[in-house]
């Protein structure tokens, strides 16, 4: 009889051994989320200066080599601009599927927040 309530034990310890790691896991998933959008804003920041530099610094060369001073400089700086909304608006589509997926995966499972943030 004594084999039982041993086992009964070790399973009771092990259910809250589980339960202990999910909630660590998702305090951690929350700040990591809170991270990466930070990170995800200033790649975009970076994507939209990156296109505007490198479209006026085409345009400011081509117009120092043709003679043509304000006319390509002005047209590649909106062609940088443009080249730079463009990657902004597929890096925040590839961010959206992300989350869908992942708010699909908690959905599946049951997540362990349960969707308390939904009103934040």
């Amino acid at each position: 009889m004594a084999d039982p309530d041993p086992k009964r034990q070790l399973e009771d310890l092990d259910a809250r051994l589980s339960a202990l790691k999910a909630a660590q896991k998702s305090e951690k998933a929350h700040q990591e989320e809170h991270y990466s959008q930070a990170q995800v804003a200033w790649r975009m920041v970076t994507e939209m200066v990156a296109g505007l530099g490198i479209g006026f610094g085409i345009g400011y060369g081509l117009d120092y080599a043709f003679g043509t001073t304000p006319f390509l400089m002005v047209l590649f700086t909106l062609l940088g601009v443009a080249a730079g909304i463009n990657v902004m608006l597929r890096t925040a589509k590839e961010v959206q599927a992300t989350q869908m997926a992942a708010q699909a995966v908690r959905d599946k499972t049951g997540g362990p927040d349960g969707g308390e943030h939904e009103g934040k």
